[in-house]
């Protein structure tokens, strides 16, 4: 039996946009009333007020982290006019949960904008890198005491979003396709598109501008998270896997390696041939969002991060499964954690592990996947804690699976 060190980080994770509600100011809220097959997040779970009570059912389960985003579209509504309001709702949340014993692990970007930085072209306008160093600027007045900082959510997956944005603007918009929701268990899903390395290179750019600053100002480790897909080739495919992989991967683990942690999202794996990325096949063992259920992929995509970046720290800032049935949930996160530590075992620094999610929420653009270890009901917003929540956090107190 193997112990985890003392230090290591246990908790779960969600994002402002999923489970904040009424998020109106953003470009995500914009694009839920425009692209047809996209439902709206409307009160979400409604965490914008409930956060105290989400952060003490993590902590009274015996979790020592948690991280939450804070909502750039809340924040600066308009360019250059910061609401001190909601920086100080977000200030209460950092400390909310510094009082509970969790670890702050604060995300700056976690896909969703203000409505107006997406009208100037988003992260491909003129002035987008600028925009995000003042907003940067502006949230370190607020994280005293935070000692995790994630400045980009998966920017891999932004690029991509990027990509269908870029489609749909030049021609008929056809029904959303989420980028979390792959397709339907019962048919198998399809590939969504690869993105170009020009899609990722504002990222990167606005990734590096502000890493100092928050260092400076804060003292935080500072890194970002990547969607790793735990790619592997078929035969004869060896020479595809690496460029697919540096497209969807690599480029953005190589712009972490001056980074104080990265932050490893890891659900599935999925191979390449020589065409590109191979649909995950139909089976009934897929989970809700139609990916193969692999629990291995998470000490594959750590491994592989370890090993890109060139030894950086790992932080898992995202695993787990859309599932309705908790047996699974315990099963696929009990054979991850065991990957994970046979990772640590083979010299792998990993700092923590972080459940996605925290909640059942909303799945960018979808309600139906449900990842959380808390269900909710949407019209009452009741909270009911799962076994998996339990199991998870008996862990973290006993330090071993």
């Amino acid at each position: 039996m193997k112990t985890f060190k003392k230090s290591f980080l246990w908790g779960a994770a969600t994002a402002p946009h999923q489970v904040e509600g009424n998020n109106t100011n953003s470009d995500w809220w914009m694009r839920e009333g425009l692209i047809p097959g996209m439902e709206p997040s409307g009160d979400a779970v409604d965490s914008y007020h409930r956060y105290e009570e989400d952060m003490q059912l993590l902590a009274d389960a015996g979790l020592n982290a948690y991280r939450f985003g804070i909502e750039w579209a809340r924040i600066e509504p308009r360019p250059g006019q910061f609401s001190l309001a909601e920086l100080a709702h977000y200030r209460r949340m950092i400390e909310t949960a510094i009082n509970f014993g969790l670890t702050p692990v604060v995300t700056l970007q976690h896909f969703s904008n203000p409505r107006w930085f997406a009208e100037e072209g988003g992260w491909y306008g003129p002035h987008a890198v600028e925009r995000f160093r003042s907003y940067v600027t502006k949230a370190t007045t607020i994280l005293d005491g935070v000692e995790w900082v994630a400045t980009i959510n998966e920017p891999n997956m932004q690029a991509m979003m990027g990509m269908m944005m870029e489609a749909f603007a030049s021609g008929p918009v056809p029904d959303w396709q989420s980028p979390t929701v792959e397709g339907e268990p019962d048919v198998g899903a399809h590939s969504l598109p690869t993105p170009e390395p020009r899609f990722g290179a504002p990222l990167v750019e606005a990734h590096h501008a502000v890493r100092d600053i928050i260092r400076e100002r804060v003292g935080a480790k500072v890194g970002w998270t990547v969607a790793n897909g735990a790619l592997t080739a078929k035969p004869g495919a060896a020479a595809t896997l690496i460029d697919i992989r540096y497209r969807t991967e690599d480029l953005y683990l190589e712009a972490a390696r001056n980074d104080d942690f990265i932050g490893v999202q890891s659900y599935s794996s999925q191979e390449v041939d020589e065409n590109g990325l191979v649909p995950h096949p139909a089976h009934p063992d897929n989970t809700m969002v139609g990916t193969s259920y692999r629990p291995d992929a998470l000490g594959m995509a750590v491994r592989h991060a370890w090993e890109v970046t060139g030894g950086v720290p790992v932080l898992v800032t995202e695993n787990g499964i859309a599932t309705d049935d908790d047996r699974r949930r315990i099963a696929y996160t009990s054979g991850a954690l065991t990957g994970l530590q046979a990772a640590i075992a083979d010299g792998v620094d990993v700092r923590g592990y972080l459940h996605w999610s925290a909640l059942d929420n909303y799945e960018w653009g979808h309600w139906g996947p449900t990842f959380g270890l808390i269900a909710v009901d949407r019209a009452t917003f009741e909270r009911t804690p799962k076994p998996s929540l339990a199991w998870l956090g008996n862990i973290a107190l006993d330090g071993h699976l």
